[in-house]
């Protein structure tokens, strides 16, 4: 038997050579069998630090569908939950996490990053040492460099099937570290940024919005009681409306109603009515303290944007505050490139674009197409109360005189385009207005004062309550063509705002005039015509004071219309007689068309159609030559044409007109104008036979006619009751 070898002092010598893996025996003689006996390895620890998802959770059923996809797609999934404060992100993620409890047999890994909390974000590596030892590493063997806990979070999730939550993260960074190895693994992250650098790493974005209606009737109920809820529904959606869809503002008010049983929802919608107050009241009681800067975020809504407005730089700070300014709920590059000279004076545009970016970013604003943003509501408070907490008197009222001078400025090169023929006042800006649009012909101008229609009423209503009158008088005057083109319902409500502003404006008598004209004119159309008659008539003693005789008599052609129209029929001829006398005078020939056009229509009214169809016929001749300006009123000489031959009894020529007239306004998108030829094509087609492209044409026009708020649609359906075939009887 080979013994191991004796030193020279007779001790034998113990060597191990090479790798040896698992225990070693160290014996001089062994006899019999060696039994080893490992202990067992202790069970891998699975972690389950999701919290629990919020008893209330409402809705959200397509964004738990987006996670869903993302969760079964190959690799690795990273999902950035982003949105607004307060939009429900982390109760999205939590209920993700409680339903999908067995897709991860590894566990749940959970983190608040802190991201825009009131102190210092998580510390990567303590993130990561928090994590390692949910995973079941023991703290001594923790080591203490980044980049080494790095590696050992990777090791130690590779293989695994894990969901790891990070919520309220800030940066991409943040995450990135923290991201699981196993190609089995989720990562859902909540963010109140995009985290686009994250995204371009290949994470999916779901973007957050506030509940619907719907939803967010359903949180109340299911928070304050379904039957308490369902007696005040009315008052519910309102309340509903007032938080935004915001879950953070209406679990609010839900806790506040489940309180105190006895405080009807109405009370609380009274309450938060005012918009000067409903942040303060959107707060939990006793949520701040004395001298606390920002009360906590899950009870306050103005807390829970604070810590967002913190996170900007000081312009992206100023351009928030100084756009809750603005006078309309949408808007698009044009008005903030217009407050950039007090922000930044280099390349207004560019930086435009980079702050808007950054607000975008952040969820302060949210883009509503390409281009559009918008506030949402309770933002836009927040936004305005950091304006008066820090902006003076004169910097608000040099942003918003900006605003609404771009309004103007942009308005103006539009009415240029769509009505050039028109006379205009001149108005001096104190700004210096750019980034304007640039319509290539009547149709690109046309649907920018569309798009813009809310933007601009809201804006001659904000410079008339900041007694800007010459402003506001501008800027109703360049919404004429939308007047004429598009009518609208709210065409009273311009005409009046214009007629204030120019008294108030004070002794600019052509200035009220042309407002009390149109204003006439518009109550003429709408039936009313006692005010009709007073107003037009006090519009042509207010151009005999300014000699201006063009306005005089154009105020005289609309008086001559309302006596039309309230049933003077001889009374409107020889006004407009009169009229044509002064405008042949005068010698503009398109004014002198227009008259013709409206006395022609009157003679056939009175049987004269041979008249009619002379002046009718010289008033197209004359429109023709200024078509490429004013392309609308060469189309009303057709339906005059057409109604006169309608009268004169020979139908096929009438057909032709009418049906030319009915695509001549509709190429110019006149809709009010367009049911007119509609309903004068189907009266043609009825007397024709045709009944069936007579119902269709007539129904259109009452279509058009409804949506526009006209009253001739209440007549027109009369007419469509009493020519529609009786209903067959059941003879059951």
């Amino acid at each position: 038997m080979n013994r191991p070898p004796r030193d020279r002092a007779g001790t034998i010598g113990n060597e191990v050579s090479g790798f040896v893996a698992g225990p070693s025996i160290q014996a001089l003689d062994i006899h019999g069998g060696v039994h080893l006996h490992s202990p067992a390895s202790p069970p891998a620890v699975i972690p389950r630090q999701s919290a629990a998802p919020n008893p209330h959770f409402t809705g959200r059923r397509s964004e738990l569908e987006l996670l869903r996809r993302a969760a079964a797609g190959p690799g690795p999934a990273v999902v950035v939950l982003s949105g607004p404060s307060g939009v429900g992100k982390t109760a999205l993620a939590r209920q993700w996490a409680h339903e999908n409890l067995d897709a991860f047999p590894g566990g749940h890994l959970a983190l608040s990053l802190g991201g825009f909390g009131t102190s210092a974000p998580t510390d990567p590596a303590e993130a990561l040492r928090l994590f390692l030892r949910g995973l079941g590493v023991p703290d001594g063997s923790l080591p203490s460099s980044l980049a080494e806990l790095t590696a050992l979070y990777r090791s130690q999730t590779a293989g695994r099937s894990l969901l790891v939550i990070l919520d309220d993260a800030y940066s991409a960074a943040q995450v990135r570290v923290l991201l699981p190895a196993s190609t089995s693994s989720m990562a859902v992250v909540t963010s109140r940024s995009h985290l686009s650098s994250l995204i371009a790493d290949g994470a999916t974005l779901v973007e957050i919005a506030p509940l619907t209606s719907g939803e967010s009737v359903e949180l109340l109920s299911n928070m304050v009681g379904r039957a308490r809820i369902d007696h005040e529904r009315e008052q519910a959606e309102h309340l509903t409306s007032l938080c935004g869809g915001l879950p953070i503002a209406l679990c609010l008010v839900a806790a506040r109603l489940a309180a105190r049983p006895r405080l009807t929802v109405a009370r609380m919608v009274a309450a938060l009515a005012d918009e000067t107050s409903r942040l303060a009241r959107l707060e939990a009681p006793g949520t701040q303290r004395p001298g606390d800067p920002v009360p906590g975020d899950e009870a306050s809504v103005r807390g829970s944007f604070e810590l967002s407005y913190r996170a900007l730089t000081a312009p992206a700070a100023a351009l928030y505050r100084r756009l809750s300014l603005h006078p309309g709920r949408e808007f698009g590059l044009g008005p903030v490139a217009a407050l950039m000279p007090q922000i930044r004076t280099e390349a207004p545009a560019a930086e435009a674009d980079r702050l808007i970016d950054v607000l975008l970013e952040l969820n302060l604003l949210q883009e509503v197409a390409e281009d559009r943003f918008r506030f949402h509501d309770l933002i836009q408070l927040h936004a305005r109360d950091k304006t008066n907490e820090n902006d003076t008197e004169p910097i608000q009222d040099a942003a918003l005189l900006a605003l609404l001078e771009w309004y103007l400025r942009a308005a103006s090169v539009c009415d240029a385009v769509a009505t050039p023929y028109r006379r205009r006042l001149v108005y001096s800006y104190r700004t210096t207005p750019d980034d304007l649009p640039e319509p290539a012909g009547r149709d690109e101008a046309l649907a920018w004062m569309d798009r813009e229609r809310a933007n601009l009423n809201a804006a001659v209503q904000v410079a008339l309550d900041h007694r800007w009158a010459e402003l506001a008088w501008h800027t109703s005057d360049a919404l004429w063509p939308l007047q004429l083109y598009r009518k609208g319902v709210d065409r009273k409500d311009i005409d009046l705002r214009g007629l204030a502003a120019a008294r108030m404006w004070g002794d600019h008598p052509a200035a009220e005039g042309r407002m009390l004209k149109r204003l006439g004119r518009t109550c003429t159309t709408l039936g009313e015509h006692d005010t009709a008659e007073q107003l037009l008539r006090t519009a042509v003693e207010r151009y005999t004071e300014a000699e201006d005789v063009e306005g005089r008599v154009e105020s005289q052609e609309m008086l001559a219309l309302s006596f039309r129209d309230s049933g003077r029929e001889q009374a409107a001829v020889e006004l407009l007689q009169e009229v044509l006398v002064v405008r042949r005078r005068l010698g503009n020939h398109r004014n002198v068309g227009l008259t013709l056009i409206n006395l022609g229509a009157l003679l056939v009214r009175q049987g004269q159609i041979i008249e009619a169809i002379r002046l009718l016929r010289e008033a197209g001749s004359l429109l023709d030559r200024s078509v490429a300006d004013d392309p609308y009123n060469p189309v009303r000489v057709k339906i005059g044409l057409a109604n006169a031959y309608l009268a004169s009894g020979e139908l096929a020529a009438a057909d032709r007109l009418a049906a030319e007239a009915v695509d001549g306004m509709r190429a110019l998108g006149a809709a009010v104008g367009e049911a007119e030829a509609l309903e004068l094509t189907g009266t043609i087609a009825g007397l024709r036979g045709d009944t069936g492209r007579s119902s269709r044409c007539l129904r259109l026009a009452l279509e058009i006619l409804t949506t526009h708020g006209s009253p001739r649609a209440a007549e027109l359906r009369r007419r469509l009751a009493l020519t529609a075939p009786p209903a067959v009887q059941d003879g059951g």
